[in-house]
C-alpha cells in the first residue's frame, strides 16, 4: 500500500464546499502517479520508452465527499499485473480514519510507437508490490452495458481543448467525469460511478454526451447510463452514475 497525505483546497471544491468528483479521480491519479516517481519509473521513464500507462476503467464509490480544508489520506494497492495489465485499488481517508471513498480500476501498459500494449517490465513491476485486493468492494462488471431499447438524450456537445489534454496528448480520463458532472442536476449527489473507457480523445475531437433513462433502485438512488459519443457515432467512454438525492449536511459544507 502506497498513501499521501494532503488537503482539500479550494480550487478542489464545488459550491458547497466539498470535493469534486473528478478532483477525486485527480487524487487517486495522483497517488499511483507519485508511487511510480519514486520508484524511478515515472513520467521521464516512461517518455524514455515511449510507454503510457492508459486506465480502460474505474469503479468508483463514494461514502462522504470531503470539505475545504479537511485534511485526507489518498492510498493506492496495486494487487494484480498481468502481461500488460495493471489493476490497482484506491482509497480517501479523513485524518481520523473514516473511509470516505474507494475505487477499482484497470490499467494497460502501451507502446507509443506501435500503439499496441505492452509487457509490464521487471524494473516496473518490482516497484509496484502486490497487496490483497479490497475485500469490502462489490466488484462490479467492467462493461457497462446500454439499454437497446430506450433513445438516448444528447445533454451537451463538447470539444476537445488543449487544457483537456494530458502528458500523453489525449483527453485527460478525469476530463470525461467533469464534462458529466457539470449535468448533474443540483438536488442531486453522485454516489458512485463506472467508467469504461473506449477510445482516445484528441485535440479538436468532438464529443456528445447522450444520456439514457434513469433506473430506480431499492434503496432511493438511481442509476443513469451515458454514452460520449464522437462525430461518427463511436463512443470514446461510457458511464454509469449512482445519483442519490443530497443531504441537508451537504448544502453548505464550509465549515468543517
Amino acid at each position: 500500500m502506497y498513501s499521501f497525505e494532503d488537503r482539500i483546497r479550494y480550487s478542489e471544491v464545488d459550491e458547497h464546499g466539498l470535493l469534486r468528483s473528478e478532483s477525486l479521480i485527480n487524487y487517486f491519479q495522483d497517488c499511483s502517479t507519485f508511487q511510480s516517481e519514486d520508484g524511478h519509473v515515472g513520467i521521464r521513464y516512461l517518455v524514455d520508452r515511449h510507454y503510457a500507462w492508459v486506465v480502460n476503467y474505474w469503479q468508483i464509490e463514494v461514502r462522504r465527499y470531503p470539505v475545504l480544508g479537511e485534511r485526507v489520506i489518498t492510498a493506492t494497492n496495486p494487487y494484480e499485473l498481468r502481461g500488460f495489465m495493471g489493476l490497482r485499488n484506491f482509497s480517501m481517508d479523513s485524518a481520523d480514519g473514516e473511509r470516505l471513498a474507494e475505487a477499482n480500476s484497470v490499467w494497460s501498459l502501451i507502446n507509443l510507437d506501435k500503439m499496441v500494449p505492452a509487457i509490464v517490465p521487471p524494473e516496473m513491476s518490482r516497484v509496484y508490490e502486490l497487496g490483497e485486493k479490497f475485500s469490502d468492494m462489490e466488484y462490479l462488471p467492467r462493461k457497462i452495458l446500454l439499454p437497446k431499447d430506450a433513445v438516448p438524450q444528447r445533454v451537451s456537445r463538447i470539444e476537445v481543448g488543449e487544457s483537456h489534454l494530458d502528458s500523453n496528448h489525449h483527453l485527460n480520463n478525469a476530463q470525461y467525469v467533469r464534462f458529466v458532472m457539470q449535468l448533474v442536476p443540483e438536488e442531486q449527489i453522485v454516489c458512485g460511478m463506472r467508467v469504461e473507457y473506449k477510445k482516445q480523445a484528441l485535440l479538436g475531437d468532438t464529443i456528445d454526451i447522450l444520456a439514457y433513462p434513469a433506473e430506480m433502485t431499492g434503496t432511493g438512488e438511481k442509476k443513469v447510463p451515458i454514452s460520449m459519443n464522437g462525430s461518427d457515432g463511436k463512443a470514446f467512454a461510457c458511464m454509469e452514475l449512482t445519483l442519490r438525492p443530497r443531504r441537508p449536511d451537504e448544502e453548505s459544507a464550509w465549515v468543517l
